[in-house]
């Protein structure tokens, strides 16, 4: 790695990027959190799960629905899904996209939104809601464009979720040995993690980790080792585990913070018991990320480069390098990086937790949660 810690990388930031700014450092540290979420979106992206993602959707708690609370990036059973293909002409908004859908897909019980899945400048928003129904949701996705057509998906997504991800990174302020909100950051992802799921998660009086579940209604099936547990569910067919339970995954950076995944702080010990799965984004995978986009940029990567500086120099007029809006140059470059490079990126991430799994467990977990039967197991 050219830099020996991602703290050194930000200040290589603040002098060739966020120079301009008032905080420069401050906005570099923003940055680095945005990078983060990019690289857990393309991702699950190049795993296959475009169609299942939603982000920033507002996912209530197990048993107590009142509460509910956004996480980064959620995914969600398919229930129907159609390819449309009409005539290319911008924007590429929910009207001319519900215009095209046809007779054969129902719209009936859907309010229709009024986002743009693609602007007259060229900005993509990912995962677009185009309608909202009292279950589910119809999420337009922009295949391809080609020649003088485009060809977009349009999914129904049901509400409930099988997993969801959440990304925490703090950074370091000059003279502190880690960022002063990093336990405040834990204590919010591990209460999200263990509420939103009907796998509950003990502890005995000797530290061994349990977990629990519950029948329909309400008595308790049984209580065993949490990661076989967890396994069982996930490799189950039935309805009464799987319809309340929600895979739950952590994404934290920066070993100022955090340290490494063999010698946890405090704030990595409370994110740990209480995600599913918590993975670690090393400094060495941020830093060879941003070196091939911004610093030694790979000539693929050279779209997104331009997006990114578009987005945070100081005359900016719209971002256009976030998860949820993005160049669709930038789109196009980063799926195709992120897919001739899956293997070299899946090495950037330490599993924290289970132990003596790897990232190729996790993807396989989520396609097993994503092919089960999930009209039936919600009787829809």
């Amino acid at each position: 790695m050219a830099y020996q810690s991602v703290d050194q990388l930000q200040k290589v930031l603040v002098e060739k990027v966020f120079h301009y700014a008032k905080d420069s450092k401050k906005a570099a540290g923003r940055a680095l959190g945005t990078l983060v979420e990019i690289i857990t979106f393309y991702m699950l992206k190049s795993w296959g799960f475009e169609h299942s993602v939603a982000i920033e959707r507002s996912l209530p708690e197990f048993g107590n629905p009142a509460i509910t609370h956004n996480v980064e990036y959620s995914l969600h059973p398919i229930l129907r899904q159609k390819s449309l293909v009409f005539l290319h002409q911008l924007p590429i908004n929910v009207k001319r996209i519900l215009e095209n859908v046809g007779a054969a897909f129902s719209l009936s019980g859907f309010t229709k939104s009024n986002r743009v899945l693609l602007t007259n400048g060229g900005v993509l928003r990912n995962s677009c809601v185009v309608a909202n129904g009292e279950n589910s949701h119809l999420v337009a996705t922009l295949d391809k464009i080609e020649n003088d057509s485009v060809k977009i998906e349009i999914v129904e997504q049901y509400g409930k979720p099988y997993a969801m991800f959440e990304c925490k990174r703090v950074g370091v302020e000059e003279g502190m040995k880690k960022g002063p909100q990093s336990i405040e950051k834990a204590k919010q992802g591990a209460y999200v993690a263990k509420a939103l799921s009907s796998l509950h998660k003990l502890r005995t009086p000797s530290g061994e980790r349990r977990g629990l579940v519950y029948k329909g209604n309400g008595t308790i099936i049984y209580s065993k080792d949490f990661f076989e547990l967890m396994a069982e569910i996930i490799a189950s067919d039935d309805t009464e585990l799987l319809r309340d339970f929600v895979l739950t995954v952590g994404v934290v950076s920066n070993h100022g913070n955090w340290f490494t995944s063999e010698e946890h702080n405090k704030e990595l010990r409370v994110l740990a018991q209480s995600y599913d799965w918590l993975i670690f984004l090393t400094d060495e995978g941020l830093a060879e990320f941003i070196t091939e986009l911004l610093l030694e940029p790979e000539p693929l990567l050279e779209p997104a480069k331009r997006a990114f500086l578009a987005s945070y120099f100081a005359e900016k007029t719209k971002n256009q390098f976030t998860k949820v809006q993005m160049d669709y140059r930038a789109d196009l470059v980063l799926q195709k990086y992120f897919k001739d490079n899956a293997s070299r990126i899946e090495t950037w991430f330490n599993v924290i937790a289970p132990q003596a799994v790897t990232m190729k467990t996790l993807e396989s977990e989520l396609s097993q949660l994503r092919d089960k039967n999930w009209r039936q197991i919600h009787s829809l």
